[in-house]
């Protein structure tokens, strides 16, 4: 595979005439910036019980150990670094696995194609991205059904069109009409092709990462991938306590060559994980502790994200649920956590175990979007689109979230004291028993002084009667049409898609078709 042409430290470029082209007659699609808060993050826990916690995840990692499951090199690794390896279990001293994160970055920017949607990770950021994994989609017309590359694609467009949405993420839905060991190459070429935002890598085989990195350097440049972050991927612990040479195959290929992980604990509180907040979170601390730990053995300095995907369980059915006060402790925790490593942190989401975007939907959604922001998440994966408790993609729901976005960014600005905000000039304007409608301080800020909804409905009565009485998921529908009917797709050079297209057709017919 030749490389694109680059120079040291910038991106590709293509060389032709058709690319400029291409690049004067693309509408641009307004996306705003990734979210800097100028609020402080909400924090449940006291600097007793976080160190508790941090003493009795240390105690974990020493005494009771983590499992490298099939995993000769990674027990290799840790056994140089001075842990002590008996089979498969990892037992690592105290302070060790601390020690070796320290060389993990507090922040870095992820970068897109298109240099004006990069996105930085870390610090005061919070970066948005869609729903990932659901084998089902779900729309007013066609119902609940088994996702196909086609909706993919659909999703990908939507993502790329919402004004509030930073990143186009990775597996917006699972698209079982394709091979499972080539789907990855069509996800991949979709997110470079129909988006122009950030996206994340494959990881269900260490040979599906590396194909990630190839695509990336036919759309970046090969100096370009090795000295910049292009990619995010999501690394799942199998909680508890257990590391698989899947997960840690890929998580091995990205760290090598500088692209960053999310690992993530995956804990159903009382499945997974003890059914106590200070009990999980000892757990998610030590998981994650082990996995950013074993990614700095690989590479020094490699990118990661500290993540926790937490639920509660229903007691009575072991469903999991969503917007609960227990998940909102340990997320919280989670973060205050994640601080105290300088580690950039990841958590929430639009979670819901409801079936239909209704009234459940939103009040779950709601509670954990708020959630997210106020407990300092810096990338939210699932933010818009997640339906039945992460089994579901809806189209719908994906609009109606991402719309909700918005109240995100402008909750974060946090209260303006300048004198334009303090409005003492309005103030003096009207006076006693008069009205600011027309005075000269709302004139100068009525555009931009309340958040504007792109979806909901606050017409009068009488109007919304008039046009039908819809309620917010047949407006949702209509949104989803119109946005998809508009779409155009964003420059790239003609060259680069190309040999990008050509890349994933050279793959996939080397292998037979695997669905297993």
């Amino acid at each position: 595979m030749s490389d694109a042409p680059v120079r040291s430290g910038r991106r590709a470029r293509g060389g032709g005439g058709a690319a400029r082209r291409a690049e004067r007659t693309a509408i641009s699609i307004e996306t705003a910036k990734y979210i800097e808060r100028n609020i402080p993050n909400y924090e449940v826990l006291n600097e007793e019980a976080l160190q508790v916690i941090e003493a009795n995840a240390e105690t974990v990692l020493a005494e009771i150990g983590v499992n490298f499951v099939d995993n000769p090199a990674a027990l290799e690794r840790w056994k140089a670094a001075g842990a002590e390896v008996d089979g498969e279990r990892v037992r690592i001293p105290r302070g060790l696995a601390r020690k070796l994160c320290e060389t993990a970055p507090s922040t870095f920017t992820q970068h897109a194609r298109n240099p004006e949607r990069n996105v930085v990770i870390g610090g005061d950021s919070l970066v948005l991205a869609p729903v990932y994994g659901p084998p089902f989609v779900r729309d007013a017309e066609g119902g609940r059904r088994y996702a196909t590359i086609a909706d993919f694609e659909k999703f990908v467009k939507l993502g790329y069109m919402s004004k509030w949405l930073h990143h186009s993420g990775g597996t917006v839905c699972e698209p079982t009409d394709i091979a499972v060991n080539k789907r990855h190459l069509d996800m991949l070429l979709a997110h470079m092709v129909y988006s122009d935002k950030p996206f994340m890598g494959a990881v269900t085989e260490p040979v599906r990462a590396q194909d990630s990195v190839e695509m990336c350097e036919i759309l970046f440049g090969k100096e370009f991938v090795q000295e910049n972050t292009v990619m995010t991927s999501l690394i799942n612990i199998n909680s508890p306590l257990t590391f698989d040479s899947t997960m840690m195959g890929a998580l091995e290929v990205y760290a090598a060559n500088n692209q960053a992980c999310i690992i993530s604990p995956f804990i159903v509180g009382g499945a997974m994980a003890p059914v106590s907040v200070a009990g999980t979170l000892t757990q998610t601390l030590a998981e994650v502790l082990a996995g950013v730990a074993y990614s700095q053995l690989v590479r020094a300095g490699a990118p990661v994200i500290f993540g926790t995907m937490v639920t509660s369980i229903d007691m009575n059915s072991g469903a999991p649920t969503f917007g609960t006060p227990e998940a909102e402790h340990i997320t919280y925790g989670a973060g205050q956590l994640a601080r105290r490593m300088g580690l950039p942190y990841r958590s929430a989401g639009s979670f819901c175990g409801s079936k239909l975007p209704d009234a459940q939907a939103g009040y779950e959604t709601g509670s954990s979007l708020k959630m997210g922001l106020l407990s300092g998440v810096n990338f939210m994966l699932h933010a818009c689109g997640w339906l039945e408790g992460g089994m579901v993609a809806s189209f719908e729901k994906f609009v109606m979230d991402a719309d909700q976005l918005g109240t995100l960014h402008h909750f974060a600005r946090g209260v303006d004291m300048s004198e334009n905000g303090q409005a003492m000039d309005a103030i003096a304007e009207v006076g006693p028993g008069g009205h600011y409608l027309g005075c000269a301080h709302t004139q100068a800020n009525f555009k931009t002084a309340f958040w504007r909804t792109d979806l909901l409905d606050y017409k009068p009565f009488e109007t919304w009667d008039e046009e039908g009485a819809r309620d917010t998921q047949t407006l949702a529908t209509a949104r989803v049409k119109k946005m998809l009917d508009t779409y155009q797709q964003p420059a790239l050079d003609p060259e680069i898609e190309a040999r990008l297209r050509a890349y994933v057709a050279d793959k996939k017919a080397s292998m037979p078709d695997a669905f297993g």
